[in-house]
């Protein structure tokens, strides 16, 4: 497992992206999956820089890597002011909202996409891709 800790400014999503094609050498992706799963990262570090520090409060990002024979895990976390997950990709209001686009996006490239609040606050994204032989 690979854990990055950013600031949580867009600048910084850049160091993300890198970190997983770097972490994608160790277990080869195609072009496309790794242009989808970056997309999909970038989605998630944006969500967090945007939504979860807000009035210029500082704060950070973390992201996990965990990468396995069958599947790529990647989660990202940080400790600012949390959701209401069933607003969360227009459910609810039937309207894709600022920020329900890129969760519609990481959905439709990832297997699995799990977003809850932390118990110490703040919010988890955690996406896999299942790795074909």
């Amino acid at each position: 497992m690979v854990r990055l800790t950013i600031p949580a400014k867009a600048e910084y999503i850049t160091l993300g992206r890198l970190a997983l094609t770097a972490i994608a050498r160790v277990r080869p992706l195609s072009e496309e999956t790794l242009s989808d799963l970056k997309l999909a990262l970038t989605e998630a570090c944006t969500n967090s820089v945007r939504h979860a520090y807000r009035e210029g409060r500082a704060g950070t990002v973390e992201i996990l890597y965990q990468i396995e024979p069958d599947r790529l895990v990647v989660e990202v976390a940080d400790d600012g002011q949390g959701f209401e997950p069933a607003d969360l990709g227009g459910r609810g209001n039937g309207d894709l909202s600022e920020g329900g686009l890129g969760i519609a996006i990481i959905r439709a490239v990832a297997d699995e996409v799990e977003i809850d609040e932390r118990e110490s606050g703040g919010s988890r994204l955690r996406f896999v891709k299942f790795l074909g032989e």
